[in-house]
């Protein structure tokens, strides 16, 4: 992999996939959304600020473990413009998204849990079903095997 001088502050968007890994349309992507930004030449041409490395390689870290991009963005919005996220950066953002994995980890252990019975029985049922109606939540209003939109009969 070409290194790319140290005396070079920015980089081209060609430049920036091969050093982060990241296909060219993933970095267009990031930046529609917000999660890495360029300036342009006066040929229109994309320019990235070294510190786009590190937050290419924090965006996709992030997203390896299940943050969704919109929490992504706004915790990258905290930093600085144009400061490379660091160590304790991340530290401090992972600490806040543990919570939120913990929960999905439970529910995607009871969703393993319930789905051989879900799949055993076969009946559709929203009264019995433990995965559409858990602790039969809709069986004092509904019957049926689906839910219809309030107020519509």
């Amino acid at each position: 992999m070409p290194q790319i001088p140290e005396k070079v502050h920015e980089l081209t968007v060609g430049q920036l996939s091969q050093r982060s890994g990241a296909a060219v349309s993933a970095l267009h992507f990031y930046e529609s959304k917000g999660l890495i930004s360029s300036r342009r030449t006066s040929g229109n041409q994309r320019r990235y600020h070294r510190d786009a490395l590190r937050r290419v390689a924090f965006v996709r870290a992030a997203q390896r473990v299940g943050i969704p991009l919109a929490t992504i963005r706004d915790a990258l919005a905290q930093l600085p413009e144009e400061r490379t996220p660091n160590r304790d950066d991340w530290a401090k953002l992972s600490e806040t998204w543990r919570t939120e994995l913990d929960e999905r980890i439970k529910q995607l252990g009871r969703l393993r849990d319930h789905l051989t019975d879900c799949i055993g029985c076969g009946c559709l049922s929203l009264e019995n079903c433990v995965l559409s109606n858990p602790d039969d939540v809709f069986g004092d209003r509904l019957t049926g095997s689906r839910l219809l939109a309030e107020g519509r009969k």
